[in-house]
């Protein structure tokens, strides 16, 4: 039985500069040795893992550090990708042009080329790579022994957001064929002994892209779609071992046109994981606990707010995110509410926003915070 709140992240964490100068070679074309690669990341991987796991997180992952980002990493897994996709800025680039190019003067944002477009039937195309992060993190858990484990893998929506349907007739179409092609990854990844995480980014961030001038009906609508797809996808794998995170853009950005957690979240519930992770920490979402107060939160459901700010160097105060965790437990019950991260540490490998040495600093701040909640939850009525 729980008996206090659990600690986890988002996933990706900061790569160690030698691992990080070797995938930067292989992703530019340069000479690299294949196996050097390897050995490096099966090392890193334990070392992540253990770090966590000292740092007093529960639920680890390993990092992400085999991919290139948490979404354009599926081309070397799938066919039907080749070429380049031009992303499109978010509005609240878009409006704000000057800070924009800023951002991608100072490496806040990746730069606009991040992906590439389907060109041809999507299937699984080589598990190699797949294979790899479950024996490197199989080596690393059976090392560390956290409490628990779970590798990220992108949603079939987040897929078509970076990589941009120029072969199937409709979206629907590509996003179902994204979505069997995935299966696969999902289902391999929990019966390898791990947990699952889909990132979705696309159920919130993917407003801003084709929708950010139209009515939010017309976004509710891709929601539905691309629940749908995914639902479809895990339909083999029980709630309980699956995680997903919401997301609106790991960037430290205006986020004012950031489409509203009030208005996503009745369709965004109806996605069959268990563990839902949102942004709760930066100041553009940090009210939305509120929401829970007039959106019930079904009851196989638990939240995973982020209590820690993903793209600020500030070192939040414990007290700070006890009364964060506590914002949310008040309303939906503490067995209901684990502390997590807004989102990943280096989504994108050479892109941190957060320097190395202070997300460690962050994430043993939070598992402080969730003990100081914890006492205050767990604390023993005077007879």
């Amino acid at each position: 039985m729980q008996d206090r709140i659990l600690t986890t992240h988002v996933g990706s964490l900061p790569r160690p500069e030698k691992l990080l100068a070797m995938m930067q070679d292989k992703a530019a074309g340069r000479p690299y040795d294949a196996a050097a690669l390897e050995e490096e990341l099966a090392s890193s991987v334990i070392e992540i893992v253990r770090q966590q796991v000292e740092a007093g997180i529960d639920l680890v992952s390993d990092g992400e550090l085999s991919k290139p980002s948490y979404a354009t990493y599926v081309t070397d897994r799938l066919t039907g990708f080749a070429g380049e996709n031009k992303m499109m800025i978010p509005a609240d680039l878009r409006e704000f042009r000057e800070f924009s190019a800023h951002l991608v003067k100072i490496g806040g944002v990746v730069p606009s080329n991040t992906g590439s477009c389907c060109e041809g039937p999507v299937s699984v195309k080589d598990s190699s790579d797949l294979e790899a992060d479950l024996r490197m993190m199989r080596a690393a858990v059976d090392l560390a022994k956290p409490v628990g484990s779970f590798i990220s893998s992108a949603s079939p929506g987040v897929v078509a957001i970076f990589q941009k349907n120029n072969f199937y007739a409709t979206d629907e179409e590509y996003i179902e064929a994204v979505a069997e092609a995935m299966r696969a990854e999902y289902e391999a990844i929990v019966e390898a002994g791990f947990m699952l995480q889909i990132d979705c980014p696309d159920l919130a961030m993917g407003y801003h892209f084709a929708f950010a001038k139209e009515t939010h009906e017309a976004f509710l609508k891709v929601i539905d779609r691309n629940v749908e797809a995914l639902n479809h996808a895990i339909r083999k794998i029980p709630a309980e071992k699956v995680r997903m995170h919401l997301c609106w853009g790991n960037y430290e950005g205006p986020h004012n046109h950031d489409i509203p957690l009030e208005t996503i979240a009745p369709r965004v519930l109806r996605a069959k994981p268990k563990y839902l992770l949102l942004e709760g920490a930066n100041p553009r979402h940090g009210h939305e606990f509120g929401v829970f107060e007039t959106v019930k939160l079904p009851d196989d459901k638990v939240l995973v707010p982020g209590v820690i700010d993903s793209t600020s160097n500030f070192i939040e105060h414990p007290d700070v995110i006890a009364n964060r965790i506590l914002n949310y437990a008040n309303i939906v019950g503490r067995e209901r509410v684990m502390a997590g991260s807004d989102c990943g540490f280096s989504t994108f490998s050479g892109y941190p926003t957060v320097h190395p040495q202070i997300v460690w600093r962050k994430l043993e701040s939070m598992v402080e915070g969730a003990r100081r909640a914890s006492s205050k939850l767990w604390a023993k009525v005077p007879a």
